[in-house]
């Protein structure tokens, strides 16, 4: 516990901070392009007792260095200090990671600055966590349609199955109950699983559903693997050069591709780059390919793909051994994906828009360095490269080393699976400091451009169901997955779940970054674990209360450049309610949420409309408890 003094100054007299970028205030940011003056302003209450104040500054893993903040003026019992930093001199264009903290001497004691989310900050009597300052490329930018737009996750074999024609692969089951038959399940989790039911979803159901997708404002198709493969989930590639015949082949990707970009929709491919099936014509592990092979040819090109151990194991992607992992040191394997002529440029070519890299913490630098070089060189700088990143990606260690991936020559943006934490930490347990201190950790950790391009999801392939989540607070601990294969919520929980799930979403369309919705999720669609959380669309049978409020927001986000690109920022926040605005030039958008046991009230300046409620509000919002409300202009 802190004295008491230091609460009171927590309280009434804690210093200020302004962080400046070429004089423009960016107090909310905390990475910056190379070659641009940074400027620290602070300013420290004179009952503070500090007689100078000290910048700590530090290169990820160097040296520490000090550097005082000089006096600029003195006002009303306060006093400035200040130091500006050429980003140009601390490191090379290709940026670089920091850390740094402030420090108030004071005679004998010295105070430093505690990072709370890289944002706002306690004062302690010893050091400890330290904001961060990432340093990017000046040239980098992320493609202004994938920040603008609207995404739609689709897990292929469960969306829907087209009338066009398909090959099912020789040995494979089809499930022809689409309303009410049970994905293939293990009996334990990790139990092996052939996965070679499938349900028949594909390309030509996707272009079916086009126009359906469009009115609830999708711009972005996210897929699931479309190269072929054994299973149903296709994370086990057989052939990068070839659409799944199953799917319905080139034909129908190249008719998807066509009628999605006559709407204005783009298509991001999985890129599943780390690994291939040992079922493939890469590792041909049971000949289904012919003669040669990995597995069993050691003078087979690609042999050096993979790593073999003398005992004639080999590598696999988290011991999983129909996963055969690729050895990327080797330069042929490399660069069949990264180079000009390689995997990621001819599906750009055939009309991809951009990939998203399953398992990027997997991917050596050396990769991701080379595929954004060919993928924006290939696409004038247009497409877009995500990356599977479950943390915070500012400064991610993976496998021991620091990633650089937000840079400037790697990724434009990662799954944000942190806002995914805090939604559930705010809507299970009403954790509102929780869900404000991580959206402001991750906003005053990464360059604006990536933020604005984050791929904010509720839920996807790997995760419960949020509808699951979010009425069952069990998450189904303890059963079985024979049970949890037929288990649904019951009446009450479901609707106690679609209450929390329309705050979920309208928190999800309305902060920075991009909405990512997981196919099903705006029909009540329900599911445990995988594969439980990967059930069929249920066609005919959508929730119409969750359907029309998805829409209201895909339309919200289309009218509003202010949730496409605007300031993020919180208003104000208590233990169970906040405020956050979003603003572009003249554009502004209020949401609030209340999760007390009292209504909260939230002083408004104008007249206001509630998208949620449709009320008009004038001078104040009266929030009743587990509510949230959407406000724009009248």
């Amino acid at each position: 516990m802190l004295p008491q003094l230091y609460q009171k100054l927590e309280s009434e007299a804690m210093p200020r901070i302004r962080r400046l970028c070429n004089g423009e205030d960016t107090t909310q940011m905390g990475a910056y392009p190379h070659g641009a003056q940074l400027t620290l302003e602070v300013t420290v209450p004179r009952c503070l007792g500090a007689s100078a104040v000290v910048l700590r500054l530090a290169e990820d893993g160097g040296e520490e260095r000090d550097l005082p903040l000089g006096f600029c003026s003195a006002d009303k019992g306060e006093d400035l200090y200040s130091v500006t930093l050429s980003t140009a001199l601390l490191c090379g264009e290709d940026g670089g990671l920091f850390y740094y903290e402030l420090l108030f001497l004071r005679g004998e004691k010295t105070l430093f600055t505690h990072s709370v989310d890289n944002l706002e900050f306690q004062l302690r009597e010893r050091s400890g966590s330290r904001f961060r300052l990432l340093i990017y490329r000046a040239d980098f930018h992320t493609p202004t349609w994938f920040r603008e737009g609207t995404m739609y996750h689709i897990f292929l074999d469960r969306f829907c199955r087209g009338a066009g024609a398909v090959a099912l692969r020789s040995g494979a089951t089809e499930e022809t109950d689409w309303e009410n038959g049970i994905p293939q399940f293990a009996e334990k989790n990790g139990d092996a699983l052939a996965n070679d039911l499938f349900f028949g979803g594909n390309l030509w159901g996707v272009i079916e559903k086009l126009d359906y997708l469009r009115q609830m404002g999708i711009t972005v198709l996210y897929l699931s693997p479309v190269f072929e493969a054994a299973s149903n989930h296709r994370y086990d590639t057989a052939d990068y050069e070839r659409i799944d015949a199953y799917l319905g082949g080139e034909k129908a990707f190249d008719h998807l591709v066509e009628e999605a970009h006559r709407r204005g929709m783009r298509i991001v491919l999985d890129g599943v780059f780390n690994h291939t099936g040992d079922n493939s014509r890469y590792f041909n592990r049971y000949g289904t390919y012919g003669e040669g092979g990995a597995y069993g040819d050691a003078k087979s090109p690609y042999r050096e793909w993979y790593r073999f151990r003398e005992d004639g194991d080999y590598e696999s992607w988290w011991g999983i051994e129909i996963l055969p992992r690729l050895n990327h040191e080797n330069p042929a394997c490399r660069r069949y994906f990264t180079a000009p002529q390689g995997i990621a440029a001819k599906w750009l070519r055939r009309g991809a828009d951009g990939w998203r890299l399953d398992v990027a913490d997997e991917l050596s630098d050396a990769f991701l360095d080379e595929l954004r070089e060919t993928v924006k060189t290939v696409s004038h700088g247009e497409a877009v490269i995500i990356g599977e990143v479950w943390e915070n990606a500012a400064d991610k260690i993976a496998y021991g080393k620091r990633r650089r991936y937000f840079r400037g020559r790697q990724l434009d943006s990662v799954m944000n699976y942190p806002f995914r934490n805090a939604v559930l930490g705010l809507l299970q347990r009403g954790d509102t400091e929780f869900f404000v201190h991580a959206l402001n950790e991750i906003y005053a950790s990464y360059p604006r451009e990536v933020s604005d391009s984050l791929m904010n999801l509720l839920g996807t392939h790997d995760t419960q169901r949020i509808l699951t989540v979010l009425g069952d607070e069990t998450a189904g601990e303890g059963l079985s997955n024979r049970a949890l294969s037929t288990k649904r919520l019951t009446p009450a929980q479901r609707s106690r779940a679609v209450r929390l799930l329309k705050i979920a979403a309208a928190l999800q369309f309305t902060v920075y970054g991009i909405p990512s919705v997981y196919y099903g999720d705006e029909a009540g669609l329900e599911g445990y674990h995988d594969p439980f959380c990967r059930m069929p669309y249920p066609w005919g049978r959508e929730n119409a209360e969750l359907v029309r409020f998805y829409r209201m927001l895909g339309s919200l986000r289309a009218r509003h450049k202010a949730l496409r690109g605007g300031d993020f920022r919180f208003l104000s926040h208590t233990r169970g309610s906040f405020l956050f605005e979003r603003a572009r030039e003249e554009d502004r958008v209020l949401v609030a949420v209340n999760l007390g046991v009292e209504p909260k009230a939230f002083p408004l300046n104008g007249e206001w409309i509630d998208c949620v409620s449709e009320a008009v509000l004038r001078e104040e919002l009266l929030l009743s408890p587990g509510c949230c409300a959407v406000l724009v202009r009248r």
